[in-house]
């Protein structure tokens, strides 16, 4: 039996950093890298709200006569996912080769010029293609930042900052929901108002790249790739920030850490392959059922009958709800198993969405609109923090991209049945479509996701 003695000294540094506390200086640093996916929130967002813009220029239309044409809407949507899954499944590794705050900085700044030169594209096809180019660099950075949360994060508040952080990302929703009121039906100083409301985010996303520059690497990251000096001392930085604060740290307990770089083939070995599969499921069917409410809700609402400036009005105030899920997370997601968080949320908003396919009326159609957006932002805090928790760290970032990378993939191609549907069965037969999404996403987690909850992230990938 191996004893205490058989550990190295960078074995320590996870037990060291799962005794940490949360100190203020942690939530510091999940505040700042929260803040750069805040911007990516926005442009994630965008769609749905500069969308009726973007009809009202003649640049595109709501629906397209042909299943995959790129004049319309959907056309502009599947841009923007193929980029992501691009961005997830083709660079994702580069987080594991060069580090997690390298990335960062390459990835926001990549958003940011992308995003202004799409703003003033004047054909749906060069629109499209800087949609594409946008969607790499967001692809990568959303990887990354689960990544980066995921090992900073003792294991009794693991839950509570993805929670946190999906509080500030998803705050991003009403500010690019309250612009896209404010702004789209209108032209300022000539410029549209959709290609301001496009600017705005990346403005700000360069003020985030600033803000944040000064964030360390991953300690865990530094242990496996043989920098265990750097780890050392960014670790004892914050352990003598938790002893200012007045906290009480234990004996670290050691982990054995392995170092070297990781290959994309472990994910199918037999320690890994049923997570990589459960995942890759629960990312098709999240990701159609998901985006096909948070990216199409103001063009469902124009196609049951309300005009523009009414449809941007009503989705502003759904949007209002979007970080009150998160927040209403921070109560529960360290007391619940994650598995079961996302499950739940997912079958209540099975009956959510029937219920939205029935509404009329602007009461009942601004209740269903919160509901359904409290409960998809519950289940997105919840598998942000739940898919980098079952990979060890030489891997964790490229087989978060991988099996995230399908999500992708089925919002690209659900933009198109969403289209379709909507031509054929209106509103409520997207509603539908919505609802048995979800439902494949609780049978599958329920079903195949293993436990996480108050266990290390090398106790879970071991």
């Amino acid at each position: 039996m191996q004893t205490q003695t058989a550990y190295k000294p960078v074995d320590l540094i996870v037990g060291r950093l799962e005794r940490l506390p949360a100190t203020r200086g942690f939530w510091r640093r999940v505040t700042f890298l929260s803040l750069g996916g805040f911007f990516e929130f926005y442009d994630l967002f965008l769609a749905a709200y500069v969308a009726p813009g973007l009809v009202k220029s003649g640049i595109y239309t709501s629906t397209t006569s042909d299943f995959f044409g790129n004049t319309g809407i959907a056309g502009f949507v599947a841009a923007f996912f193929l980029g992501l899954f691009v961005g997830t499944a083709l660079f994702g590794y580069v987080a594991d080769r060069l580090g997690r705050r390298t990335i960062f900085t390459v990835s926001l700044l990549w958003y940011a010029g992308a995003s202004v030169i799409m703003a003033f594209q004047q054909d749906a096809f060069s629109l499209n293609l800087w949609r594409f180019i946008c969607g790499i660099g967001i692809g990568v950075e959303l990887v990354t930042i689960d990544t980066y949360i995921a090992e900073l994060a003792p294991p009794a508040w693991r839950g509570r900052a993805f929670a946190y952080s999906n509080i500030i990302q998803f705050a991003a929703i009403p500010v690019v929901a309250l612009l896209g009121w404010l702004l789209v039906p209108h032209t300022i100083f000539g410029i549209e108002g959709w290609r301001l409301v496009i600017v705005a985010g990346s403005v700000g996303a360069l003020l985030a790249f600033f803000v944040r520059r000064n964030l360390p690497e991953s300690p865990r990251w530094l242990a496996a790739h043989g920098r265990a000096q750097e780890a050392d001392a960014i670790v004892e930085a914050w352990e003598i920030e938790a002893r200012l604060a007045g906290a009480q740290l234990a004996e670290p307990v050691p982990h054995p850490v392995e170092q070297g770089k990781g290959s994309f083939g472990e994910i199918w070995t037999p320690a890994y392959r049923v997570r990589t599969l459960m995942l890759i499921a629960f990312n098709v069917f999240r990701a159609a059922g998901y985006y096909g409410f948070a990216s199409w809700m103001p063009t469902l609402l124009i196609a049951s009958g309300m005009a523009v400036t009414k449809s941007l009005g009503y989705t502003f105030l759904i949007a209002i709800a979007a970080p009150f899920g998160p927040l209403l997370g921070v109560l529960f997601s360290d007391r619940v198993e994650r598995k079961w968080i996302i499950a739940a949320s997912a079958l209540a908003i099975v009956g959510v969405g029937l219920a939205f396919a029935l509404a009329h009326g602007m009461f009942a159609i601004i209740a269903c609109g919160i509901a359904m957006t409290l409960l998809n932002n519950i289940l997105s805090f919840a598998y942000h923090g739940y898919q980098p928790e079952l990979f060890p760290t030489r891997i964790r970032a490229r087989a978060v991209g991988f099996v995230y990378s399908f999500s992708r993939i089925s919002t690209t191609l659900s933009a198109f049945v969403i289209a379709w549907l909507l031509r054929e069965f209106g509103a409520p037969g997207v509603f539908v479509f919505i609802a048995g999404c979800m439902a494949m996403v609780s049978l599958v987690i329920g079903l195949f996701g293993p436990k996480t909850r108050n266990l290390a992230l090398e106790q879970i990938s071991r």
